[in-house]
């Protein structure tokens, strides 16, 4: 039985795929010879680090931060929480930030902000989705996945209420 909740598809499951393999493929072109800490924004990039990760092929290790904009919301509150940290330290390292998507962006802003205060060789960030309409900070990510719609967007490891994450594809929370 279809759910109710999902809407269109945003982003196809093989789009997905294929776009993964081809930001792999570009991060390890643009870090070759360096060694990688991917930080990924939990709960949301947790899928979209997994699969992009496995099409990288410059060594690297992975780390998690949990921040929280959100709430059960559909909106960003603008107010954000670190609810995990950083277990390492990245002094003096080439981070990445893997991102699932860049609404607003003001979670990332500060989340950058927060991270190049601790010194890194160089702090990047890739994301999978973004809404240019919606951005309300000067944000330049390096890789981008996808610009989709100002839609509120399920699956993929992006959710409505800890819902859906688990849709192997994007899209539309219902109107």
């Amino acid at each position: 039985m279809a759910d109710p909740a999902i809407g269109e598809t945003l982003v196809a499951k093989e789009d997905l795929q294929r776009r993964v393999a081809e930001l792999g493929r570009e991060v390890s072109r643009d870090y070759a010879g360096r060694e990688l800490v991917m930080v990924g924004v939990l709960k949301g990039a947790v899928l979209f680090l997994a699969d992009l990760m496995r099409s990288i092929d410059v060594p690297c290790e992975i780390d998690f931060m949990a921040v929280s904009s959100y709430g059960s919301q559909t909106d960003s509150s603008g107010v954000v929480r670190i609810l995990k940290d950083l277990d390492a330290s990245i002094e003096g390292r080439h981070v990445l930030i893997v991102e699932d998507i860049i609404d607003s962006g003001l979670t990332l802003h500060y989340l950058m902000r927060n991270l190049r205060a601790r010194n890194p060789a160089s702090l990047e960030v890739c994301a999978l989705l973004t809404k240019p309409e919606r951005l309300r900070v000067d944000l330049s990510p390096r890789y981008v996945g996808f610009e989709i719609p100002n839609r509120f967007a399920i699956g993929y490891g992006l959710d409505h209420a800890q819902r859906h994450r688990n849709l192997d594809y994007v899209a539309a929370l219902a109107d």
